[in-house]
């Protein structure tokens, strides 16, 4: 398969888990099922100008791939970067985005194409974890956590990470960006894992091979556990005969890193050649449905590609070209060009 079509997958395909869970976020299963029948919800939810609203999930992963593009800018231009600086830049970004003021600090920060685009200004439930840590003068890192958030606000914007490096730089990259926001271990190893199965699938590995291969790559953390067990909970009860509400039920309800990751690679693996019946799986129960989907469409579209996602999905996601565009830049890389500076500065 064509990595061009992994990386619209991946990133479209997160965009519509978003669409399709953002209406049921905050339901419990039986109030989902009362709303939208027995099946609960199985197609996306229109707005009244006709388009699937995308929420924090898919905005933050859009200034993830401005980020990462900006960090690279400036590596080749000035041949040193420190990447997560860089994204943090670009969450500030996103930060105005949500109705707060730029820091004064940072005053040559706020430009870019996406700040352009306002649909990006709407404000579909933020969470608290990165706004709060955002609004901080400090800036969270590894060494010095801003807070004990293990929240899955940091692993559901962090696909762009493993569409863009290699799978260990990912992981790395993937920690330290998410701390900057979540500072519980937790919180930011399942981030790396999520960026780390993105790029073994991105490489040609199998889902269930990138799953343990990641599970391998957690052995190595002292606080790897809490992501590892939910892992591999996922893996057994994508093979076992219970119904899937249940097998969710049993993961967790996805407010949190570790048990978002696990609810999105159950099913992910239990309908992995299903597109649909996977995003469906995963925003029908009690928890984070918008979160969990997103992550489970980022998993299978970079499994499956754009070509398997359904078209009627595609054609409705609330901006989609500037979806799309985000992913092709980062298949590309970078240009060197005057155009592509000024479209991602290295700021």
């Amino acid at each position: 398969m064509e990595k061009k079509s992994r990386f619209e997958g991946c990133l479209i395909g997160g965009a519509i888990g978003d669409t399709l869970g953002w209406p049921v976020e905050f339901l419990k299963l039986d109030e989902i099922k009362k709303k939208f029948g027995d099946k609960g919800v199985i197609e996306i939810v229109h707005s009244d100008c006709g388009k699937a609203e995308i929420t924090d999930d898919t905005q933050m992963t859009m200034f993830t791939a401005e980020g990462i593009l900006r960090a690279e800018s400036r590596l080749r231009n000035k041949g040193i970067c420190h990447a997560p600086t860089v994204i943090y830049f670009a969450y500030q970004r996103w930060l105005t985005t949500q109705g707060y003021p730029k820091k004064e600090s940072l005053d040559w920060i706020y430009d870019g194409w996406l700040m352009n685009r306002n649909e990006l200004y709407a404000r579909r439930a933020p969470g608290n974890s990165c706004i709060t840590a955002l609004l901080s003068d400090d800036k969270g890192t590894l060494q010095n956590p801003i807070n004990n958030s293990k929240g899955c606000g940091a692993v559901m914007r962090s696909a762009p990470f493993g569409l863009f490096l290699e799978k260990n730089s990912a992981y790395e990259i993937a920690k330290e960006s998410a701390a900057l926001t979540h500072g519980h271990p937790t919180g930011y190893i399942t981030a790396g894992a999520l960026a780390y199965i993105i790029a073994e699938i991105v490489g040609g590995t199998g889902l269930r091979e990138a799953v343990l291969n990641a599970i391998e790559k957690l052995s190595s953390e002292n606080s790897g556990m809490e992501c590892t067990e939910k892992l591999r909970q996922a893996l057994d009860l994508s093979g076992a005969d219970i119904p899937e509400y249940k097998a969710i039920l049993e993961i967790g309800e996805g407010w949190i890193a570790e048990e978002a990751l696990g609810i999105s690679v159950f099913c992910a693996l239990r309908y992995e050649t299903d597109f649909r019946k996977a995003l469906i799986a995963s925003v029908n129960h009690d928890g984070d449905s918008d979160s969990t989907g997103s992550i489970t469409g980022n998993i299978l579209g970079v499994l499956l590609g754009i070509q398997n996602i359904p078209q009627e999905w595609l054609e409705s996601v609330e901006l989609f070209e500037e979806i799309i565009e985000l992913a092709n830049d980062l298949l590309l890389g970078y240009q060197d060009s005057d155009s592509w500076w000024k479209k991602y500065p290295g700021y």
